[in-house]
């Protein structure tokens, strides 16, 4: 049994070291795919035996699939890793001692994921812990093709693990609020593809199979998208916050939900508008309107231009 363990990076000096030794002990290969990073990601990276490839980004899931078409020889297993995750001890000493006797037909590992913000773990609100595919057979998984919230697709039987990783981002709150406004926009993209399918357009909701994960996309897809705009950014808060307790997660609690489950949502819904807002008033096409109103150019050359020339060692 070989293990190669992808990590994408930029900008991730103060979690990357965190990361590497989290899974130092279980990985054959620690694949770094770095976009550009300007502060020591890379050299700690390297430093700590890791393999670091430089790409271009384009979104997360074009550079995963990038990244798993790049593993080393040899590799029987991948597993999706983010710079800011730490794999618990429990499930590092299951992945050890269990995937060597997975059966040959699993393709896939179910695992659980929690998150800490602010440094403290949320426990309420419905949303954690989370199982969420993240180890596969080299040749057998993919990352779905969307801007946000992509998922590992397999197509054979899957397994589960019982043990942990933990989201634990360090970054300040500033950097927090900048990045989801990039998400938002991410997100309108998959929101508009799905209405206008002006790029090929994969989900894993479906009921069928019933994986948490599927289940929720479909209900975001299928329910909550035929809600109000705005409206349902409070429902959606109040469901967290009041009928799932939100509010016994403290302060920073308070503070996740209210950002991540209203204004984030809210945020994707008035982002939303704008962009439906230029269609009409402009007359423009869905996806010269989110050139205008977002700033991201999905034409061919936009794409081109963001694309790497060459694979790069670093």
């Amino acid at each position: 049994m070989t293990l190669t363990v992808i990590i994408l990076t930029k900008n991730e000096a103060l979690h990357i070291a965190r990361a590497i030794g989290s899974i130092k002990t279980i990985a054959d290969q620690i694949l770094v795919v770095d976009s550009g990073s300007t502060d020591e990601t890379v050299a700690i990276a390297r430093g700590l035996g890791a393999t670091v490839l430089a790409h271009h980004w384009v979104n997360y899931a074009t550079q995963l699939n990038w990244a798993i078409e790049h593993v080393p020889e040899g590799t029987e297993w991948i597993m999706r890793l983010d710079a800011d995750e730490v794999v618990q001890p429990d499930l590092a000493n299951e992945i050890a001692g269990s995937l060597p006797k997975v059966s040959p037909d699993t393709d896939g590992i179910f695992i659980s994921r929690r998150m800490s913000f602010m440094q403290r773990p949320i426990r309420w609100g419905g949303l954690f812990p989370i199982r969420v595919l993240r180890i596969f057979r080299k040749g057998r998984g993919r990352c779905e093709m969307r801007w946000m919230d992509e998922h590992i697709i397999v197509e054979g039987a899957t397994a589960d693990f019982r043990g942990e990783l933990i989201d634990d981002n360090l970054n300040s709150l500033t950097w927090w609020t900048q990045k989801h406004n990039s998400y938002a926009s991410r997100e309108v993209i998959d929101i508009l593809n799905q209405e206008h399918r002006f790029m090929p357009h994969e989900t894993i909701g479906t009921l069928s199979g019933a994986t948490e994960a599927g289940v929720k996309r479909w209900l975001k897809e299928q329910v909550y998208a035929r809600l109000p705009g705005g409206i349902r950014a409070f429902i959606y808060f109040f469901y967290r916050y009041i009928v799932r307790l939100g509010f016994l997660d403290g302060v920073q609690g308070t503070a996740f939900h209210v950002l991540q489950g209203f204004w984030y949502r809210y945020l994707v819904d008035m982002k939303l508008y704008e962009v439906r807002t230029a269609m009409q008033r402009d007359k423009l096409d869905v996806v010269a309107a989110i050139g205008k109103v977002l700033e991201i150019d999905l034409t061919p050359e936009g794409v081109s231009s963001r694309r790497v020339k060459r694979d790069t060692v670093l």
